[in-house]
């Protein structure tokens, strides 16, 4: 989606905590800005573009966040105005410049690509986006108010709660709809396919109608029987229609993933704790054109889905990203392992949570576990919008909590040990983790 030729990189952006692509939030190690990307694809020039700008205007570092966007790191003060034209030029802007902070709509890395999908949502997804930006009174959603849109793939991050999401049902003509994190198997309703807009328009509009200072569906829920809130919505929904209830996990299989088009395969591999320098991004730009259709698809897992990969060509692909420094064994544990940026990046941080994370694969590795863990630098948890099946949240003095998630019980979870240094963590998941699950 291009974005309109006037749009100024004199844009002035909102107040809000959020980055942005023309609100540049400071942080320890420089600015941060948010290169909101339709559908989490970009093609190999403006993979170049991003990587190209990194260097020129931040310190080359770049995050991968878990809705599929980029954030470059470092950028100087007087690089604003610079990087902001380096991405319009590529094509990496919003249709409107008002319109910025909406373009939240999750997609599944491998639409259109996945056998196993019901429906191709990339067409729908193109008008979901054209509204959200067209119209002026979305403009004033959070930042942070997301949509999500899956067609049933087998690549769809469920863990991530969304304000409202739809999911296409067998047949592929119509969608279940839900609000606020309601699981897969518990939908509101269901619509048609063609209808999908119109009961979007219909959900965003009531919501601005009844949200007061409320930002998130969540919160207006929490006040306003569901129920109310669809009886209040002009869009007929079918809610006898039985569901099947879909199995979430926070990560998937790193590696080779079948393809619905003949002969070609889809590779997955991680980003090492989120973050990628910019030659690393040059790199799979480059490697993209070359052996593939030269698309890169980001994931909400923080890693790249390399598409159209032929079956031939395989086993030198999957070389070539580990080459770069991806990752594409599971069995290594730092593909467990997220990470925020920690005290050495954010003035909240309570740890080097980067560092620790580092270190403790090191641990895991020598303890041969592989536990999926979530470092926090602070109660926010910004790397991780699920909660993870372990959460290390650093303490005052750069030592941890150690949560596991259990069902029933808010927060990260049961808390199972009130201070940990990372080589006593690490100790922890040799003695205690095994097969997925602790003793």
């Amino acid at each position: 989606m291009q974005p309109d030729p006037c749009v100024s990189v004199a844009s002035t952006p909102r107040p809000s905590a959020c980055p942005g692509l023309w609100r540049i939030v400071s942080a320890l190690d420089g600015g941060i800005c948010r290169v909101k990307l339709p559908g989490g694809s970009l093609s190999s020039d403006q993979a170049r573009a991003v990587a190209g700008a990194a260097r020129l205007c931040g310190s080359g570092v770049l995050e991968l966040t878990n809705r599929s966007n980029l954030q470059i790191r470092g950028v100087g003060d007087s690089e604003h105005a610079a990087l902001v034209q380096h991405l319009l030029a590529a094509g990496l802007g919003p249709r409107v410049a008002a319109a910025d902070d909406v373009r939240n709509l999750l997609l599944s890395p491998a639409a259109g690509r996945d056998p196993l999908a019901l429906l191709d949502t990339r067409p729908l997804a193109e008008q979901l986006l054209a509204l959200l930006q067209d119209t002026p009174a979305f403009h004033g959603l959070s930042a942070k108010f997301a949509l999500q849109l899956d067609g049933s793939e087998a690549l769809t991050m469920l863990d991530h709660p969304h304000d409202l999401w739809l999911s296409a049902l067998p047949g592929g003509t119509r969608l279940a709809f839900g609000l606020a994190g309601c699981p897969r198997d518990a939908a509101l309703g269901v619509v048609e396919v063609g209808q999908a807009p119109q009961l979007v328009q219909a959900v965003l509009e009531l919501f601005l109608q009844l949200a007061g200072e409320h930002s998130r569906m969540r919160q207006l829920l929490a006040e306003l029987p569901v129920a109310d809130f669809l009886a209040r919505l002009p869009v007929p929904l079918d809610r006898d229609v039985p569901l099947r209830a879909r199995a979430q996990t926070a990560a998937v299989a790193l590696g080779m993933h079948p393809q619905a088009q003949a002969s070609l395969v889809m590779l997955l591999a991680g980003a090492p704790l989120g973050r990628l320098e910019a030659v690393q991004l040059w790199a799979l730009a480059d490697l993209a054109e070359a052996e593939g259709s030269g698309e890169l698809r980001l994931t909400p897992w923080q890693g790249v889905l390399l598409p159209d990969i032929p079956v031939a060509r395989q086993a030198a692909v999957t070389a070539a990203l580990e080459e770069i420094g991806l990752l594409l064994d599971a069995g290594e544990p730092l593909s467990q392992l997220l990470a925020c940026s920690g005290s050495a990046a954010c003035a909240k941080g309570l740890a080097d949570t980067k560092a620790d994370a580092l270190h403790l694969a090191e641990l895991l590795r020598a303890g041969r576990v592989q536990p999926q863990v979530h470092l926090s630098g602070c109660p926010r948890s910004c790397a991780a919008a699920h909660t993870a099946p372990f959460t290390l949240l650093a303490q005052p003095g750069g030592r941890y909590q150690l949560y596991q998630r259990t069902a029933g019980v808010a927060g990260f979870g049961h808390l199972l040990a009130p201070s940990l240094s990372i080589e006593e963590a690490g100790a922890w998941f040799a003695a205690h983790h095994e097969s997925g699950t602790s003793a």
